[in-house]
């Protein structure tokens, strides 16, 4: 019950935050390996809300998936990040962004930093906290936390309009 509160008041910031003027969001799909006690993949999608391309706001919901303790397991994640990157006039240094974020799931919360390129590829590390006893098929998720993702905007996919 603690985890939908959380969940809720997170979708209510963000909510505000849209409320703002001249804000865009593109949303995203992603899929990507985690370590945590344990190999995941993760597929999940994204929504980067931002103002200029400084400072990008990212949230998303995602599972994670894999073998724990010889069974298979699906596990719930919600991610927020902030992406910083404050490099002025110059294209090839705006090609990085430093990223800081936390994600939280049933069985553990974990703070992470790290980098993404062009928005793009993602590399990050943290260190998860156990929530509570929770376990997941006997396991304890606390420990290292290591990403890599691959993000995919949809934009990608929509037809553009010409004008004839």
């Amino acid at each position: 019950m603690q985890f939908l509160k959380h969940i809720f008041f997170f979708g209510i910031f963000f909510i505000g935050f849209r409320g703002q003027s001249q804000i865009t969001v593109h949303p995203m799909v992603f899929a990507g390996y985690e370590y945590q006690n344990s190999n995941f993949g993760e597929v999940g999608a994204r929504f980067i809300f931002l103002k200029n391309d400084n400072v990008l706001y990212r949230v998303s919901g995602s599972a994670l998936m894999g073998k724990v303790n010889s069974e298979f397991a699906v596990l719930p994640k919600i991610q927020g990040d902030i992406l910083l990157n404050f490099e002025k006039n110059v294209d090839i240094q705006h090609s990085y962004y430093f990223l800081a974020g936390a994600e939280i799931t049933p069985q553990f919360v974990a703070p992470k930093a790290g980098i993404s390129l062009f928005g793009i590829i993602d590399f990050t590390g943290g260190y998860a906290f156990q929530l509570g006893n929770s376990q997941l098929n006997d396991r304890v998720m606390e420990g290292l936390n290591l990403n890599f993702t691959v993000n995919i905007p949809l934009v990608v996919f929509s037809k553009s309009k010409k004008n004839k």
